[in-house]
């Protein structure tokens, strides 16, 4: 709760004092309230559990998130909906990462072939800028590379290429991409974050927001 309200406050607004700037600014901040406490619960939870977390990344509900949250790493400003997290594995999200609700990471699976139906646990990598839409599945082992896209639905099972864009099931890889520079944030528009900052929400690292790969 501390980290995210510090992070807040650090990129306020900052309206002359008692004006209506100032007043309506501060009414947006006290409606956001509820808000603010339902996510620094979910970060102190997260944490608690050993999970890494950046202040500036926003959960729709993170109770959906389990297994061992100690090896668990969000990055700034990355968006997690009302998504399905089942950390068995190393799970590392980079920057600015938007998983949509329904979304499935799944790190464990079991051994068809052994007769003890032995789990097999493989780590899950998604890099920055990558949007996984809505009702995808990430199986174990995968690596999303930077800015790619996987479409709705859509079941992944082997690495995406960065910037590469991936639908159907099983995923294939499309013969388009996205643009080469990203520079957007997936929580800018969240009210949470514009009640502090109304004009244009990038955090404390702007100058980093820009991802370019060649």
């Amino acid at each position: 709760m501390i980290s995210l309200l510090i992070h807040l406050w650090s990129q306020r607004d900052r309206p002359p004092l008692g004006g209506r700037e100032w007043l309506k600014a501060w009414a947006k901040r006290v409606q956001q309230l509820p808000n603010l406490l339902k996510q620094g619960w979910f970060h102190a939870r997260l944490r608690r559990h050993g999970a890494h977390i950046d202040p500036s990344a926003f959960f729709s509900d993170a109770r959906m998130i389990g297994g061992q949250l100690k090896i668990l790493r969000v990055g700034e400003h990355s968006f997690i909906g009302r998504a399905e997290l089942s950390v068995h594995a190393p799970l590392t999200l980079g920057r600015c990462v938007c998983i949509n609700d329904g979304a499935k990471l799944l790190t464990a699976s079991h051994d068809v072939t052994d007769p003890h139906w032995a789990t097999v646990a493989k780590p899950i990598v998604i890099e920055d800028h990558v949007w996984i839409a809505t009702n995808a599945i990430i199986l174990p082992g995968v690596t999303l590379g930077r800015g790619a896209v996987v479409g709705a639905g859509a079941v992944v099972s082997k690495d995406v290429p960065p910037l590469g864009i991936v639908a159907g099931n099983p995923a294939r890889l499309l013969d388009k991409s996205r643009v080469s520079t990203l520079t957007y944030a997936p929580t800018a528009s969240l009210a949470l974050f514009r009640s502090w900052n109304s004009v244009s929400y990038n955090g404390a690292a702007q100058p980093r927001a820009t991802v370019k790969v060649l």
